[in-house]
Formats: C-alpha cells, sequence, structure tokens
C-alpha cells in the first residue's frame, strides 16, 4: 500500500472529543494496549490527522506517526508503535524466504507461514478475516509487517495458499520513510 514515497496532505488538530474516541477504540481493537495507552496518546495531548493518498488517514503526535486507518478499516498501528509495544498484538511468523518478498512490498502469501520456519497461533488465539495482525520474520527481532487478513489463520492452516495480507505497513515503505513537519 505504501510502496512509493508519499508525502502527507492536509494536516489538521484533532478535536479532543474524537481524540477520546480513537483511544477508545484503539483500546477495544487492542486491548493489550490498555496500560500503556496514556504512554502512546497522553490525554492532554493534541492528536494530528494527516490525509495521505488512497484515502488514509494517519494519526501523529508530535510529529511521530502512531496509527493509520484506510477508509473504514480498523486501526493500525504504526510499526514504531508496534516495536515501543511488541507483546500487545497479534503475531505471525514467516520463514526466511519470504522476509525478502515482505519487504519489497508484496502481498503476503500463505506458504511463507505454513513452511517450516512460518508461525501461527495456538488454537485458544486463532485470528479470522479482518483481524490486524504482526508478522514477525525467522531470526529477527523486530516485526517487518503489520495489516490486516485477508483470510483467518484456521483457513490458512487448511488451504496452505492464497494470499494472507494484501495492503500493510512494512519495514522501509513510504510509510515508514515519511517525514511529518
Amino acid at each position: 500500500m505504501f510502496k512509493k514515497e508519499i508525502s502527507a496532505g492536509a494536516k489538521s488538530k484533532v478535536k479532543s472529543s474524537v481524540q477520546r474516541a480513537i483511544r477508545t477504540k484503539i483500546v477495544e481493537t487492542y486491548p493489550l494496549l490498555a496500560p500503556h495507552i496514556d504512554e502512546i496518546i497522553p490525554k492532554k495531548s493534541q492528536l494530528d490527522l494527516l490525509k495521505l493518498p488512497d484515502r488514509v488517514t494517519l494519526y501523529a503526535l508530535d510529529s511521530q506517526p502512531l496509527f493509520w486507518q484506510h477508509m473504514d478499516d480498523p486501526i493500525i498501528p504504526h510499526l514504531r508503535v508496534v516495536h515501543a509495544f511488541p507483546k500487545c498484538f497479534s503475531s505471525l511468523g514467516i520463514d526466511r524466504g519470504a522476509i525478502r518478498f515482505v519487504l519489497s512490498g508484496a502481498t503476503l502469501m500463505a506458504p511463507g507461514l505454513t513452511s517450516t520456519g512460518g508461525r501461527l497461533p495456538d488454537e485458544d488465539a486463532q485470528l479470522k478475516e479482518g483481524d490486524v495482525a504482526v508478522v514477525e520474520a525467522e531470526g529477527k527481532e523486530e516485526a517487518c509487517l503489520v495489516g490486516q487478513l485477508r483470510m483467518g489463520t484456521e483457513e490458512v492452516k487448511e488451504k496452505k495458499k492464497g494470499v494472507v495480507i494484501d495492503m500493510g505497513h512494512y519495514l522501509g515503505d513510504g510509510l515508514w520513510n515519511m517525514t511529518i513537519d
């Protein structure tokens, strides 16, 4: 989604009532972030809303991108937030062979998750279609991709082929390299 360099469009301040609603939505979507929400978005801070190409909205605080949202999709964390709070998000693991494709902006396919080096969640933590997942690379410490699932993890295990995440934010993409002034 952010393969090319992007520049922010209109920048506006978020009203405090909208900011409270965003905080609530984030805690609903990512319950493990609840203890850290005041650290991510302090109550007295001023959140900025930036319009990006392809109907994407970016929420930033003090020129630091925090979350983004495509139209009415769920609010998705920026990778810098994921790196700061890695245990607060549902994660998948890809094998070494898929790393270069993911980091070049290709869609994440099921074989990268179901092969020997890949990792899917346990039975009690299954993810369904539409959930937001963080993708970690085999042998690496930091997450490399965050996006919305197009196929549930149970279906990935059964089919072992198909698109899992087609639009996401990955290390080195336009959103990662974007500067906010």
